[in-house]
């Protein structure tokens, strides 16, 4: 069945779902999923709408769609989106040495576990890449030029906009990015971090977690920002810490938990079920 996805957010009023369901309705189509949520405290209407159309009669395609809504947008003051259903979002991978994250990925890839087309892998080692090159995928050897670091990220951007990227994913990609580079992938880039943010930062973190006896670890995957590791949160997770683990067997058990974050992160993204409210995320789940 061909469906289609609407996300929009904008000032709360009167009148808003109706006029979301009043366009549907004009199309001929009908309503498979709607979700929404007012936040009422900044008073921000959320909405998340799948339709599709009736007896399997075409409703036009994306781009007319999008052309149509956008009147009944601007008098809502919205911000919106409308993307086919059944285009999967085009997602690159980026790591370092820790390789438990791109693992997971190419796995649910690989395996048609993702709602998203993995088209290819970008790293500062060669580490990883006979295990990219397994699964058929480019490998993209970008090592870092502390003189010129932006020319790196430079390469990556051009990576995106050649394999036409809508999603970055940072698989434990050991690299501060720039504020430009940061500026150039908002709200699509994706990056899974060690613990609750902000603590434990720096090298082996679940070292020094073990070192301070936490009875629980966990993870966070949240987009991408100039503010380091503080962007907007998606998916976070814990698991308790016995007293006779140690450092070995804690980075074990987070980087589980990481894996699993991470996907689900990536799952709700590409199924266009996030929504940025200034540093917060909306996410129908």
């Amino acid at each position: 069945m061909d469906t289609y996805v609407l996300v929009a957010d904008c000032p709360e009023r009167i009148g808003i779902v109706r006029a979301i369901s009043e366009f549907i309705y004009s199309l001929g189509a009908t309503i498979l999923d709607a979700s929404q949520f007012t936040d009422l405290e900044n008073q921000r209407f959320f909405a998340r709408w799948v339709f599709a159309p009736v007896d399997d009669q075409a409703l036009p395609d994306v781009g007319a769609l999008r052309e149509q809504f956008s009147p009944i947008a601007d008098g809502l003051s919205m911000k919106w989106e409308i993307s086919d259903g059944n285009v999967k979002p085009r997602i690159l991978v980026a790591v370092s040495k820790f390789g438990h994250c791109l693992n997971d990925m190419l796995n649910r890839w690989h395996e048609d576990e993702l709602p998203g087309e993995i088209v290819g892998v970008v790293s500062n080692h060669e580490k990883f890449r006979d295990k990219v090159e397994w699964y058929g995928l480019p490998f993209f050897y970008l090592p870092v030029d502390p003189d010129n670091r932006w020319g790196q990220e430079k390469e990556i951007l051009d990576i995106m906009g050649r394999e036409q990227i809508d999603l970055l994913v940072l698989a434990r990609y050991m690299q501060i990015l720039s504020d430009k580079m940061c500026e150039r992938i908002e709200g699509r880039a994706i990056n899974i971090h060690h613990s609750f943010l902000p603590g434990f930062k720096g090298a082996k973190p679940y070292h020094q977690a073990f070192d301070r006896g936490v009875k629980v670890i966990g993870a966070t995957a949240h987009y991408v920002t100039k503010d380091l590791d503080e962007g907007p949160i998606i998916e976070q997770d814990v698991q308790r810490v016995e007293h006779y683990y140690d450092g070995e067997a804690l980075a074990r058990l987070g980087q589980n938990v990481e894996t699993v974050v991470l996907a689900k992160a990536v799952w709700w993204h590409c199924q266009h079920r996030v929504i940025i409210n200034d540093k917060k995320t909306v996410v129908f789940k």
